[in-house]
């Protein structure tokens, strides 16, 4: 049906929308204009929220297993085939910079797999534990920062809480 495909498009394109506005804001802040990165950042938070509506439209959201599962399968392809064939064609282009960053998410791609496999795997007994994500390369870790990020090498200041 040509509106399935549309809200797929749809929730692609305010994704995306989403992380550039992001980027944005943070180049904005860079140059110190503060204003400019507030609109960026209430703009990415519009395209959010037009972005989760349509997900929902499309029914893409349900019960915790499931969606745990769907993240196990998405996070499985990206660190299996995915990033292997883009890192390949990178590599293949004389892009070293792009090869290090599909290295890099390839790498975290996989973390993130084995934490939705324990999460599954303890669904209903799980206990609270915090979770800290590298603002360089993205890796997540349950429990304490590290002293050093395991995939980037970035200090543990460089670790956020997620709340």
């Amino acid at each position: 049906m040509k509106t399935d495909d549309n809200l797929k498009a749809a929730f692609a394109g305010e994704s995306q929308a989403y992380m550039r506005y992001l980027g944005f804001a943070r180049a904005a802040e860079r140059e110190g204009n503060k204003q400019v990165a507030r609109l960026f950042r209430a703009l990415a938070e519009a395209e959010k929220i037009h972005a989760l509506n349509h997900l929902a439209v499309m029914g893409e959201v349900g019960k915790t297993e499931h969606n745990l599962s769907g993240g196990i399968d998405g996070e499985t392809y990206e660190f299996t085939q995915m990033y292997p064939s883009f890192i390949a064609q990178a590599e293949r282009d004389g892009n070293s910079r792009a090869a290090l960053s599909f290295r890099g998410a390839s790498t975290v791609e996989k973390i993130h797999g084995n934490l939705l496999k324990d999460a599954l795997n303890n669904l209903g007994r799980e206990k609270e534990t915090a979770y800290y994500v590298c603002s360089v390369c993205g890796n997540t870790v349950a429990g304490d920062a590290p002293d050093k990020c395991p995939v980037c090498g970035a200090a543990r200041e460089k670790s956020r809480l997620v709340e």
